[in-house]
Formats: C-alpha cells, structure tokens, sequence
C-alpha cells in the first residue's frame, strides 16, 4: 500500500485505504464498484467464500457492479506457495448465485513476473 501511495503522491489523500480480512470485514458504506483480482481464487474453505459474499452483500447494493479475475480451471494449483481454487466461467459465476447477474465471461492469459503464461477467469457481473 506505501508503494501506491507513494505513487499517487497528493492524490492519495483522495482514497480510503482499508487494511482488513475480507472474509471479517463488514464495510460502513456501499460501493458501486467491486473489482477483485486474484484475491477470491485464494478462499479455498467454504467459510471464507461466505465471508467474502457477505462483505460483498454490505458493501454493494442493486446495480453494484462486481468485477472478479481468479485462476481458470486449467490454471495454477497454488500461487505464492498457497493453494488455490480454480473456476471456469459458470463455477465462477455460481459462486455469486443469486446475488449478481452475469454481464460478461471471459478467459484471459496473464503472464507473471517470472514469465510464466496463467490463464484467468474474468466475471463482470451486476447486484440485482
């Protein structure tokens, strides 16, 4: 966060930085846009993902946008040493259910520091 801080120099006054376990976090206010890259594919435990989707749930409301990226069914198993769950199109979209409607799916190919190739998931899905 210093690093983007630093990077925004006077314009960081502009933006809440928050500093919270996502899967605790409970918002005090609502966002029209969430964009999640790389941090979902991360909850590998049920409990987490519910504790992912309820902060989602207070942090948006209807017509909230949801932007969401994590490794593709055919991705890398673990990401710095941790494990990870992969999602194709539909999976994804289904762990949002009833909450969000998809807007668009698609794949993409992210290359890593270390050059190596990982195919994403991307969901851009709205609050209904």
């Amino acid at each position: 966060m210093e690093t983007s801080r630093a990077r925004l120099g006077p314009r960081a006054a502009q933006v809440d930085w928050v500093v919270a376990d996502v899967t605790h976090w409970r918002p005090d206010r609502r966002f029209d846009v969430w964009h999640d890259r790389a941090l979902f594919h991360f909850l590998t435990e049920p409990a987490q993902r519910d504790g992912y989707r309820a902060a989602l749930r207070q942090a948006t409301a209807p017509g909230a946008w949801l932007v969401v990226a994590t490794f593709a069914a055919d991705g890398p198993e673990r990401c710095s040493g941790l494990p990870v769950r992969r999602y194709d199109g539909p999976g994804l979209v289904a762990e949002f259910g009833g909450d969000f409607a998809p807007h668009d799916v698609w794949r993409d190919a992210h290359r890593s520091p270390g050059g190596v190739l990982q195919p994403f998931t991307w969901a851009v899905m709205r609050r209904r």
